[in-house]
């Protein structure tokens, strides 16, 4: 079994479960809401948001990665539809936490650290764009609470640099393997990048997916993930550039429900003459016990020919089959009949 390292979350040590809504609620504080709400009936650990600043973050040179909104002349534009205030962070934050969930937000900017610091979050999500953001990480390792670092965009160096920063002032990290396409091919998952984390940083690690399935969150658990996160959306006809790279809330759910079975499978030790004990009730239905292939008189020298296998397996045991051969029968015997040792005579 692969080591758990503390996440420093305060959840139970279990593959943690996050459903992104980034930019899914399109600047709709109602649909941040629902989005909150969809996330917790499908059962997962957390929902992470991205806190954005337009006037921090960006510039009206920014380039769009995907003209997607009509509404939107520039990206910045976008940016700023898709900023909420500070009661309005608060308000989704206490609404997560109201549904038993850990409540997550990237910040984009030194201002939007700040806002998240004010209503109080409990740990941080660091996007890959922001790994060579010192400013930023540094305000950040301030607070002293555990971080989530995103891979994505990252190269090795710069992840190197980024938890080195924070491991300085002893905060728990946890680093995710990312992949930034949107959606993700599964050769381009790189799972195998996760023991490699493991060994390399020896903190948690966990898959922040892409793909727009289950299917790599699921292998990410079976090969001691920590932690996925997956972006969230309501249908696969809703608006956003995530989208395609999205699985939807009632994928969610079933998501939780396989990553909760492989945890449980792959976090038990199971001694296997131990649990054939316990199924020893199934076994004797499923085995066999020896009978007699034909009428035999009383005083037949057994052979191997005499003897034929039949269910229920209450009897005497078929691999116990030589030790009867070559003995003598103590009285005549029934095709069919089940083989008791009082039948035969010692040998």
């Amino acid at each position: 079994m692969r080591t758990a390292f503390d996440t420093g979350l305060g959840i139970p040590e279990r593959c943690i479960v996050v459903g992104e809504v980034a930019q899914a609620h399109d600047g709709s504080l109602g649909a941040a809401h629902a989005y909150i709400d969809a996330i917790a009936d499908a059962g997962a650990d957390a929902v992470k948001f991205q806190t954005h600043i337009a006037e921090a973050e960006s510039s009206a040179l920014e380039p769009w990665r995907t003209k997607f909104s009509l509404q939107d002349e520039t990206r910045f534009d976008y940016w700023r539809r898709m900023e909420f205030a500070a009661e309005q962070w608060a308000g989704l934050k206490a609404h997560t936490e109201d549904r038993g969930l850990l409540f997550l937000s990237s910040p984009f900017s030194i201002e939007a650290a700040d806002l998240l610091a004010r209503i109080g979050i409990r740990a941080w999500k660091i996007a890959s764009g922001e790994a060579g953001n010192t400013l930023l990480l540094r305000r950040i390792a301030e607070t002293g609470l555990p971080v989530i670092v995103s891979t994505g965009m990252s190269a090795l160096s710069e992840t190197d640099q980024a938890v080195a920063l924070f491991r300085s002032g002893g905060i728990p990290v946890t680093v995710l393997q990312c992949t930034s396409a949107y959606p993700c091919a599964p050769e381009h998952l790189g799972l195998n990048l996760l023991d490699r984390f493991r060994e390399r940083y020896r903190c948690a690690v966990g898959l922040s997916d892409h793909s727009g399935t289950i299917f790599a969150g699921l292998a990410a658990c079976a090969l001691g993930a920590q932690m996925v996160e997956v972006h969230v959306t309501f249908s696969r006809d809703c608006f956003g550039p995530d989208v395609p790279a999205s699985i939807t809330t009632g994928e969610l759910k079933t998501l939780v429900e396989g990553v909760r079975f492989i945890g449980k499978a792959t976090g038990s030790s199971v001694e296997k003459d131990a649990l054939t004990s316990e199924l020893d009730p199934v076994r004797r239905i499923f085995t066999k016990s020896l009978t007699f292939r034909c009428d035999l008189p009383e005083g037949t020298r057994l052979s191997a020919d005499h003897f034929s296998a039949k269910k229920p397996g209450t009897g005497i045991p078929v691999e116990r089959v030589d030790r009867l051969v070559g003995r003598s029968l103590r009285r005549a015997v029934k095709l069919g009949a089940f083989v008791v040792e009082d039948d035969v005579l010692p040998g």
